[in-house]
């Protein structure tokens, strides 16, 4: 699997502490970790909107697999992905969270929280939110007795954000437009 990490300008101080965490859940997997950015001595300061839109190319191109996002609350972001044609984007507070949104949801990226509730823990919770999103094969359901059900539904889900979104390439050609 192929993850990307990049996360709004508003945490861009949170970058490297990010792209670490994920580095150091994936380490007994054959995963690679590809960063972003946000970078501190960037020249341009992205919105978690903008951020939004490049997430949404990454799984699209095939360059990653997921994405592995946050803003200063994780709600922003989520919905900005959550708007884009392709993206399936979880909240992630805590490690149930994440575990839950992999297994059931089978998502494309998940929105961490950066700032908010992120106290003198903050640094251990993101590593737990990584080790249990990453830990197993996302879709397989959960719990077991009810694994089909879910895998079902959340079938019916992707197949509802496709029929009703645009595809990428129309989203942006709109986008130009206008």
């Amino acid at each position: 699997m192929k993850i990307g990490v990049i996360q709004a300008a508003s945490q861009i101080e949170k970058n490297s502490l990010l792209y670490r965490c994920t580095l150091d859940a994936v380490k007994q997997y054959d995963y690679e970790v590809i960063n972003f950015g946000c970078f501190e001595n960037e020249a341009f300061s992205y919105s978690y909107v903008e951020i939004a839109v490049a997430i949404s190319f990454l799984p699209s191109s095939g360059a990653v697999d997921f994405v592995v996002t946050g803003c200063s609350s994780g709600q922003g972001m989520m919905l900005a992905c959550n708007s884009m044609p392709g993206d399936l984007c979880g909240l992630a507070v805590r490690a149930q969270d994440a575990f839950l949104f992999g297994r059931i949801n089978d998502g494309n990226a998940i929105s961490i929280p950066l700032d908010n509730g992120f106290g003198w823990d903050g640094e251990e919770n993101l590593k737990s939110i990584l080790k249990e999103l990453l830990r197993g094969p996302f879709g397989s359901g959960y719990p077991a007795r009810e694994a089909e059900r879910k895998r079902k539904g959340t079938l019916l889900m992707k197949k509802l954000n496709s029929m009703t979104k645009k595809t990428l390439f129309r989203y942006i050609a709109s986008l130009i437009r206008n």
